[in-house]
Formats: structure tokens, C-alpha cells, sequence
């Protein structure tokens, strides 16, 4: 095993065991010989980048073990994970990537996407309640990645609503990068470029992850169930103020009844193959002056739109109701070489809630422009 080789102690993953009713319940539905669907959440990681096939990456790797543990068992796979994405945008797709797949079992994992802040624990927050009172009520696990030049990740903020919640939460930091710091292995023994894991960091993820699950099997088997907490989420008064549990993302096909004008930008209407096609569905503009504007209700407001390494590319405002001292500009230059990028503006945050105008206007193009500006989706959060 590779966590042997490596002198890796999973044990020490294990920042939160959690209450294990729902992914016991699970394992007794798959020895059952009942139908299962485990599903993945995340950024890209999880998408399974620079691992050198989909069917490397530690996503796959742990739905592998469900198949093998319960051979009676019909596993469906949910790969949700999508590159330079936080828990923000994660809320505001997870009914459509992955709770409407039915999913019984599920990994969410943003901790090196998001920021170790209030922002995002509020964020995740909203994701992790939005999973856990879904209808199929899925079991949760919460993993942490890491940063291993620096160990940063999110796992406290993460932590703390795991805690709250009794969900299990397993990190990187305390098992795998420990190990670069006391110099058992290199960095780049598992990683290429100290985020995405290679081939060998995608099975040390999964390893360490299946321990965890072996060890909840070997409760289980031996008798030792878990009882229902008979924990009522939406009865629970939140950690944070919790305004994105709820999120609408709006796009040009079901943006009818909030559009409030348009003037200049066109309508992307390729179809969307896969979840990571992520630049469809939105609209298009290249001449300054253009705007379009949406009512949107809620308290937060959220805007996603393409930041292009094709340069030079155009730049936008935007402005929450009528506010132009707090405008916020919307720079379709990308700073990073790694690929265009499906960036998530903050544009307004804990507003009274309500209806919102929001308006965006191209401010600065170029006679040399290589691409248009993009903008993506408009999102209302709050209730």
C-alpha cells in the first residue's frame, strides 16, 4: 500500500469521526444488494486534474473500493468536481450536478479552493445543509486537501461546521503533508506543481480516505452501529449567518422573468455536453457601452463571468441598485497561464433581503480584443 510506503498514519486524518448513521445506513442498503450512488463535490482535485486518467484520481479510486467491498451492489458514479471552483459556486450548482442524481454518499471537498474565512465558512455552510436535508438524506464525509508548499487549506472553517453538524472530516494536512515536513517523502513525489496531486498523491488521497471507510465497515460489521442522531438541520440555528443555502444561479435559459433590459449582449446558445463546459449558457459582448441588467432577489449577489488568458480581452462594471460608489469591476484579463478561468465575484453581500437590480456595463474594450467579454450567470443567494 502506499500509505505504508510512504510511512503514512491514517488514523492521524481523522480531524472529526462524526456521527456514522448515514454512511453505515449506506453500507447496509449495499450489502443489501441495493442499488447505490456515491457522488464527488469539489474543484479540481476532485475533477481529477494532472492525475493521467479520470480512473486515477482519488474520486474514482473511492468509488472503486464500493464497488469491490459490495460486489452485490449496483454503484453508480458522480464525479461533480469542477476546476478553480469554491463551496460559494458549489451551493448554487449542487442541485443540478449532484443532488438530482439521487445520490446516497457523498465527498465534498473545497478546502483548497476556498479561503479560510467567515465568507467561506458561511459558503459552505449553505452546501453542506443544502446536502444533508436533501430527500435522499446522503451521507456526508468532509475532506480536506492541502497546499503542500505551505499547508494551507480551509479545514478549520471546514472543521468548524463539521462539528456543528457531526458530519466525519478527514484532512491531508495531519496525514500526507506532515510527512513533507519531517521529511519522510518530497513534495513532488505526489505532486507536480504542490496542489494537484499526481498519480501517486491521487492513491495516497484515496488510501487515506478508504481507511476511514474500512474502519466504519469494520464498525459496522462487528455490530457496533452508529444511532441516529435525529439531527434536524433546518431546525439547527446556523454557525454563520448562513444567507447561501439557498442560491439561484441564472443563466440566459432561465432568466426570462428577472431580465430587466439588454442592450449589446448576445445570448450563448451551444449546448452544454458536461458540467465542465463551463463557459455556455451565458451571454457575450464587445462593444463599450454595452449593458443588460437583472432584478435579482435575495441578499447576496454573485456574478461569474470568464477571465481570459487570450489577452486583451474587454472589462466591465457592475452596480448593485444604482450604487455606483461600490461598483464593482469586472476585469476579463486573466494574471494566471493555467487557463481561462470561470471567476465568481462577490458583488454584494448580507443585504435586507429582497429584489436587487443589478447592472452590467461594458467599460473599456479594445480595437485588438481577442475574445469577447463572457458573462457566465448571475447569482441570488438568501432567504
Amino acid at each position: 500500500m502506499r500509505t505504508e510506503k510512504y510511512g503514512i498514519d491514517c488514523s492521524k486524518a481523522v480531524l472529526n469521526k462524526g456521527n456514522l448513521y448515514r454512511i453505515e445506513r449506506v453500507m447496509k442498503k449495499a450489502m443489501q444488494g441495493e442499488d447505490i450512488v456515491v457522488g464527488f463535490l469539489g474543484g479540481s482535485i476532485t475533477q481529477g486534474c494532472l492525475s493521467s486518467s479520470p480512473k486515477t484520481c482519488y474520486a474514482y479510486l473511492v468509488y472503486k473500493w464500493w464497488c469491490e467491498r459490495f460486489p452485490a451492489a449496483k454503484v453508480t458514479y458522480v464525479n461533480a468536481g469542477i476546476g478553480g471552483t469554491t463551496s460559494q459556486f458549489g451551493v448554487a450548482r449542487a442541485d443540478s450536478d449532484l443532488l438530482s442524481k439521487e445520490i446516497d454518499f457523498t465527498i465534498v471537498e473545497f478546502s483548497v479552493n476556498d479561503d479560510d474565512n467567515e465568507h467561506f465558512m458561511e459558503t459552505y455552510e449553505g452546501l453542506i445543509r443544502k446536502i444533508y436535508s436533501y430527500r435522499t438524506e446522503p451521507a456526508i464525509l468532509i475532506v480536506n486537501s492541502v497546499r503542500y508548499d505551505d499547508g494551507v487549506n480551509a479545514q478549520a472553517a471546514h472543521g468548524k461546521i463539521g462539528k456543528a453538524y457531526e458530519l466525519p472530516c478527514v484532512s491531508m494536512k495531519p496525514a500526507l503533508y506532515e510527512k513533507i515536513l519531517d521529511g519522510t517523502y518530497v513534495s513532488r513525489d505526489i505532486t507536480e506543481d504542490d496542489l494537484h496531486p499526481n498519480d501517486e498523491g491521487h492513491g495516497l488521497m484515496a488510501e487515506v480516505i478508504i481507511s476511514f471507510l474500512e474502519s466504519v465497515y469494520e464498525e459496522l460489521a462487528s455490530g457496533q452501529e452508529a444511532a441516529d442522531n435525529g439531527l434536524e438541520i433546518q431546525k439547527m440555528t446556523p454557525v454563520s449567518e448562513n444567507a447561501y443555502e439557498n442560491s439561484v444561479r441564472y443563466q440566459n435559459d432561465n432568466s426570462e422573468n428577472i431580465m430587466t433590459e439588454n442592450n449589446g449582449f448576445t445570448a450563448d446558445t451551444q449546448p452544454q455536453n458536461d458540467i465542465r463546459e463551463i463557459f455556455r449558457r451565458g451571454w457575450t459582448a464587445d462593444k463599450k457601452g454595452a449593458h443588460i441588467g437583472f432584478d435579482i432577489e435575495g441578499s447576496c449577489i454573485g456574478v461569474q463571468y470568464r477571465k481570459s488568458v487570450v489577452q486583451p480581452t474587454c472589462i466591465a462594471r457592475a452596480v448593485i441598485d444604482g450604487d455606483e460608489d461600490n461598483a464593482k469591476i469586472l476585469d476579463g484579463n486573466f494574471e494566471e497561464t493555467w487557463g481561462d478561468s470561470l471567476h465568481l465575484d462577490t458583488l454584494a453581500e448580507h443585504l435586507p433581503f429582497g429584489k436587487h437590480h443589478v447592472e452590467i456595463e461594458l467599460i473599456e474594450t479594445h480595437e485588438d480584443d481577442k475574445v469577447p467579454f463572457y458573462l457566465v450567470s448571475v447569482i441570488g443567494s438568501g432567504k
